[in-house]
């Protein structure tokens, strides 16, 4: 049994990180804001009131888990907002650059010490964040967001190597989440999960920092 800690837990994708983690018998600790009713229905435990932009916050969830050995740390929270090249708004670029790349990034560095040889670390990035994918443009603060995102957990891949950890860059595929207004061309949060999980369970170190769709597919930075 291995111990995950998912942040973003409330909800969505990674609500259902926490549905199917526990289910096989995995210790969760849920990460949030605020949890929802069904993330407290789970019975799993939750660490509310964590703001993964805020410092003082993610310091204080360090030392809430000061001593507790971490299997599987699940950087899941981000947010996606609507950025064109007529309506360039710069602070929700720079909200979107807090949550989706510096946040995973603080809340890596605060809980290394619960992290050994053999933990494995998830970034959940975008195929948005893919240069050589990007055939669309558009969506300026969401794609410069992960594509910052996906070259730090290239860095954390070479700089955790040498104590054990490896570094999964995940996209969950084009997922019926809030996120996405539930688009009916989407696949379930329960089929993009287990994909995800089938790329972390195979995650080795010879394999860390790929970066990978949830369905096996490796995608081009």
């Amino acid at each position: 049994m291995a111990t995950y800690v998912i942040s973003g837990a409330n909800r969505g994708i990674g609500y259902e990180y926490c549905r199917q983690l526990q289910q096989r018998g995995d210790t969760v600790i849920a990460l949030c804001r605020q949890p929802s009713d069904e993330l407290q229905a789970l019975g799993v435990r939750i660490e509310a009131g964590v703001d993964i932009t805020a410092a003082a916050a993610v310091a204080d969830l360090a030392q809430h888990l000061q001593g507790t050995a971490i299997d599987g740390l699940i950087n899941n929270a981000g947010i996606l907002e609507r950025v064109t090249l007529d309506n360039l708004d710069f602070d929700s670029m720079r909200q979107q650059f807090e949550v989706n790349a510096l946040g995973p990034l603080r809340l890596t560095a605060a809980l290394l010490p619960n992290l050994a040889s053999g933990s494995k670390v998830v970034l959940m990035t975008s195929r948005m964040g893919s240069i050589g994918d990007n055939t669309s443009g558009s969506s300026y603060g969401y794609r410069l967001s992960k594509v910052a995102l996906s070259m730090a957990g290239k860095s954390l891949a070479h700089d955790l190597k040498p104590r054990g950890i490896a570094v999964a860059i995940l996209h969950p595929g084009l997922v019926q989440t809030r996120m996405t207004g539930f688009t009916s061309h989407g696949i379930t949060p329960a089929e993009s999960v287990k994909g995800l999980l089938a790329r972390i369970d195979a995650l080795t170190l010879e394999t860390s920092g790929t970066f990978w769709h949830a369905n096996g597919e490796v995608l081009p930075w």
